[in-house]
């Protein structure tokens, strides 16, 4: 199988992309996708969906302020958006500029923020910060949420605390993990009391999960790397589960990619960290997930690609439909997916 990247497109109108967050956090809906069957239902509801003794892994991954403004030794203007903190001083980055920065440059950041250019690192920039304080408490100083280029009004306070999950605890992200935007801490207590189970991994998201796919074919698409973790309690409660019968519920496509990812190497999910590239595609053999909580995305993206090869395309693609017509809110301040694998 090796289907086109035209097949995971669709048509989507542009007042459906929510700008900004609901209400509250579970107030969103949930579109339920199982065995061909779509239901409409509220995120509020989730305990109700699923079973004790069933497990949810989310990326417990904290979002960093990771946009900064400026300008290059030459006067022009600049942005710099982190992709990864490399060190206590230094990080890769993309640099939006009228022409490359070259390498031995200085960057003159906001906040009188002085950065070297070291070099590049593919499509990144190979960045120094000012020694001193580290790069992540720079950033918070002096940087603004890096909200994805569909959301176009200027980041504020509101944004700080919402684009974040409640359960958000290792700071490395340049994109949130949105499926967990749905969860507050009523909803937390109420799964507890239902008998469901947590646990955590630490994936941070980088801005590559934005990047098109530019090759006609699935196949020939390279995918950015993401340095994931899996702790030696989240292995074992994922073992526990599966002696019980209970289901592993991924909370978010970065779960997937890390739980997966490990499976893949190993048979299962086991304790430790490692760095993927795996991109899932129709065809893949699912080891560690039984069912999958995910926002609506972006056509042609392969966040689309892994939940269509997760449930199935033609599923996808009706609920897809389904929630189009019923102005569900897409994108990361939008509304949520419960979806089942595929049964092959």
């Amino acid at each position: 199988m090796n289907p086109s990247i035209d097949d995971f497109d669709y048509e989507l109108p542009p007042e459906l992309i929510a700008q900004h967050p609901g209400q509250t956090r579970s107030g969103s809906r949930l579109l339920c996708v199982s065995a061909g069957s779509i239901s409409d239902s509220r995120f509020s509801e989730l305990p109700e969906l699923l079973s004790p003794g069933d497990l949810l892994v989310f990326n417990d991954t904290k979002v960093i302020k990771a946009r900064l403004f400026g300008k290059k030794e030459t006067g022009g203007h600049i942005e710099v958006l982190i992709e990864r903190v490399l060190s206590e001083h230094e990080a890769l980055a993309q640099v939006h500029a009228g022409r490359a920065a070259k390498p031995g440059s200085m960057l003159r950041l906001a906040g009188g923020l002085d950065v070297r250019v070291l070099g590049r690192a593919g499509e990144f920039y190979h960045l120094r910060f000012s020694e001193g304080t580290s790069v992540l408490e720079q950033l918070e100083r002096h940087g603004s949420v890096p909200l994805p280029p569909y959301i176009t009004h200027t980041p504020d306070a509101g944004d700080e605390r919402r684009y974040q999950t409640v359960y958000a605890r290792s700071a490395g992200a340049v994109a949130a993990p949105t499926a967990g935007l749905h969860f507050d801490e009523p909803l937390l207590a109420a799964l507890a009391q239902r008998g469901v189970e947590f646990a955590y991994v630490t994936l941070h998201v980088g801005a590559g999960t934005f990047q098109p796919v530019r090759t006609k074919t699935l196949a020939e698409h390279c995918m950015h790397a993401e340095r994931y973790e899996i702790p030696a309690a989240t292995a074992a409660a994922i073992e526990r589960t599966r002696g019980r019968g209970g289901r592993i519920v991924a909370v978010g496509t970065t779960t997937v990619r890390c739980l997966e990812a490990s499976a893949a190497a190993h048979g299962a999910p086991l304790a430790g960290a490692a760095e993927t590239d795996l991109f899932i595609t129709p065809g893949f053999e699912f080891r560690a997930v039984d069912r999958l909580i995910t926002n609506f995305h972006l056509p042609k993206s392969t966040l689309l690609v892994l939940v269509s090869a997760f449930a199935g395309i033609e599923p996808i693609r009706r609920a897809y439909r389904h929630a189009v017509e019923q102005r569900y809110r897409f994108y990361s301040y939008g509304d949520a997916m419960l979806v089942d694998k595929m049964l092959r």
